[in-house]
């Protein structure tokens, strides 16, 4: 099965980096266009430059500096999108990072940042996208959550708090985007290799090899082993491909079976 995109244009926060990147590049390669959201301009330069290297022939790729914890940011980032690529097809809101701690231990600022980036940033840019999805009855949305948003552990708030919400949108989005042809999915991570976790490599200043550390890991999940960016963006290329028309309103774990809940 070949999967194409045909020409759609995707937007995809957190783009310059980890799970955005490897989505972004399985997009162009699939013939789809690219809009790369993020924060930091020095990344996002070397990100588009991995895109464009990846991408099928007539493929456009744009990079968008934005700040999209901010209703100002969301409305820059689809507006440039929209004037660099025309209009938005697909929308992937992957922008953020875990944020975790004990409860007593988390104050206000720190909520709200969370909420701000992870989930008002996924409603304000639905909100900017859907109209146009609905107008010409054909839209995807990926929101990329983390496993924790359905079995959450102690000490991991607020992600799992933001993520639990961001669980709930997708449903209320697939209930009202169904009629319309606009299909709203959940991909949920588990331990999957990808810059966040090399920083948390980096933070704990063990004297151990990279790989000796993935392996550690990776023993905490049934599979055996950490998982691929690059999986985990199949399953977002499947997601927005025609060849799943039928899929809408689910949260799918793409973990190697270590969530206690399906």
């Amino acid at each position: 099965m070949q999967l194409t995109l045909n020409g759609r244009t995707a937007l995809i926060t957190g783009g310059s980096k980890g799970l955005g990147l490897a989505i972004a590049k399985a997009y162009a390669g699939a013939g789809g266009h690219v809009a790369l959201v993020a924060r930091g301009a020095e990344a996002l330069s070397k990100a588009e430059a991995e895109v464009r290297a990846a991408a099928a022939p007539g493929v456009k790729v744009a990079a968008i500096p934005a700040d999209i914890s901010t209703a100002d940011g969301c409305e820059r980032a689809f507006g440039a999108t929209q004037d660099a690529l025309g209009q938005v097809d697909i929308l992937v809101n992957n922008a953020g990072t875990s944020q975790r701690g004990p409860f007593l231990e988390i104050s206000d600022a720190l909520w709200q940042a969370d909420l701000d980036l992870k989930l008002f940033a996924a409603i304000r840019l639905t909100r900017l996208a859907f109209p146009g999805m609905q107008a010409r009855r054909w839209g995807r949305i990926i929101n990329v959550l983390n496993i924790g948003a359905k079995a959450p552990l102690a000490a991991s708030a607020p992600t799992s708090v933001t993520r639990a919400a961001g669980m709930a949108l997708t449903k209320v989005l697939a209930n009202e985007g169904a009629p319309h042809n606009v299909l709203v999915n959940a991909l949920l991570v588990g331990i999957i290799e990808s810059d966040q976790w090399v920083r948390r490599f980096a933070q704990e200043k063990r004297d151990i090899s990279w790989e000796d550390w993935k392996a550690e890991q990776g023993k905490a999940v049934p599979l055996g082993r950490i998982g691929k960016a690059e999986e985990f963006a199949a399953m977002a290329l499947l997601l927005v491909s025609e060849q799943c028309g039928y899929v809408t309103g689910t949260a799918i774990n793409v973990d190697g079976g270590r969530s206690p809940v399906v």
